[in-house]
């Protein structure tokens, strides 16, 4: 089984926006793996491996507004726990 089972992914739109300082607070702040933070200073594109997706969304909505999110179930559906964030991760992925 996978250590992190939900891959995380989106876009922050703002100002000011530093790959760099992104990539160096999840780091430090959060567990997970397969980290990707690259953009620009008005652009960044996330994608991250989690347990706890809405920790991500809840800083990166602190940085601008955020877009484009998909939570999907890395690991088999029958493998995991429901997500319970109220955010509906759209169209259950099928093998």
């Amino acid at each position: 089984m996978l250590e992190f089972r939900y891959d995380t992914q989106l876009l922050i739109e703002g100002k000011n926006l530093d790959e760099d300082t992104i990539n160096e607070y999840f780091t430090h702040n959060f567990k997970g793996d397969c980290l990707l933070a690259v953009g620009d200073e008005e652009m960044i594109k996330i994608h991250f491996h989690t347990n706890e997706p809405w920790k991500v969304l809840e800083y990166c909505a602190s940085l601008g507004e955020i877009y484009d999110i998909v939570i999907d179930i890395t690991a088999s559906v029958s493998e995991s726990p429901p997500l319970k964030t109220g955010i509906s991760t759209g169209i259950p992925r099928t093998a």
